[in-house]
């Protein structure tokens, strides 16, 4: 069964958000970082990629700059605390140690020690054809246990850093596998369109694959083209994405929502709640 999540006041805890590109913050899970950032939890992202191809008809160096420059922005309308830029080349962590990423994974939650740790659901595979969304997945979640031992990677503790457990992690996906929560994010949904459209960069180039598809099936499709002709995605995107909101809240019972495969305590909260203490 699915719950509705309410958002507690975070009293500037730290949510740790890792991602693979400038864009996924915002289309997959901008409501739930906005709501977050509105009741005072501290939003850090990790962005693993530079985003560097991901563009139409502009150079490397370029792309690299304009995404940079649209995810911050996009991370400000959100209330985003901090963002931390990886730099590893898009679309290619398939070919990536899992392991070295893994390590600069742990250094970023020792670092920031934060309550929830919020990423792609790395069984999520129905619909995921993005490989370093997989591997960021699967990074992200090993990270979480790996963190917490001394004996791995000694030289963050000899750097003043030390072992750390997050209390909550959150997966989000285009499928998540067994949803067990919902953020109704009505109240920050027009945010999250604000923030998806300014990935102009980014969404111009999805406008142009799909004029691409379309063309290969013998169809026009002028909302893209014009996307493409004029620069201005919030026609294609806004849409979209008040779609996705709505089709996810109508399975959920909230009339706007993200979803969300949430852990917390390990998997182990009946042994928390025989034997544990909560501190006030």
């Amino acid at each position: 069964m699915t719950d509705v999540r309410t958002i507690e006041p975070g009293s500037q805890r730290v949510i740790l958000v890792v991602v693979a590109h400038s864009d996924d913050v915002a289309l997959f899970i901008g409501g739930t970082v906005a709501a977050w950032s509105d009741l005072g939890w501290r939003v850090v992202v990790v962005r693993v990629t530079d985003d560097r191809w991901d563009s139409l008809a502009m150079s490397e160096t370029a792309t690299i700059e304009a995404n940079a420059s649209e995810f911050r922005r996009a991370a400000g309308i959100l209330g985003v605390a901090e963002i931390v830029e990886l730099g590893m080349p898009t679309d290619t962590l398939a070919d990536t140690s899992e392991v070295a990423l893994r390590q600069q994974l742990i250094r970023q939650i020792r670092r920031f020690r934060p309550y929830a740790l919020v990423t792609f659901d790395p069984d999520a595979m129905h619909a995921e054809d993005n490989q370093d969304h997989r591997m960021v997945a699967v990074a992200t979640d090993e990270a979480f246990w790996t963190s917490q031992f001394d004996q791995h990677h000694p030289e963050h503790l000899a750097e003043g850093l030390r072992p750390h457990g997050c209390f909550e992690r959150w997966y989000f996906g285009r499928h998540v596998v067994d949803p067990t929560h919902v953020v109704d994010i009505s109240p920050t949904l027009d945010r999250k369109v604000d923030a998806a459209s300014v990935h102009v960069t980014m969404l111009t180039n999805f406008a142009n694959q799909l004029l691409l598809q379309a063309d290969t099936g013998n169809w026009d499709l002028p909302l893209a083209a014009t996307v493409v002709s004029t620069g201005d995605v919030r026609p294609l995107i806004e849409p979209l994405v008040r779609a996705g909101a709505a089709r996810t809240g109508a399975r959920h019972g909230v009339a706007s929502g993200e979803e969300f495969r949430i852990v917390t305590f390990g998997g182990m909260g009946l042994l928390l709640d025989r034997f544990g203490v909560r501190r006030a």
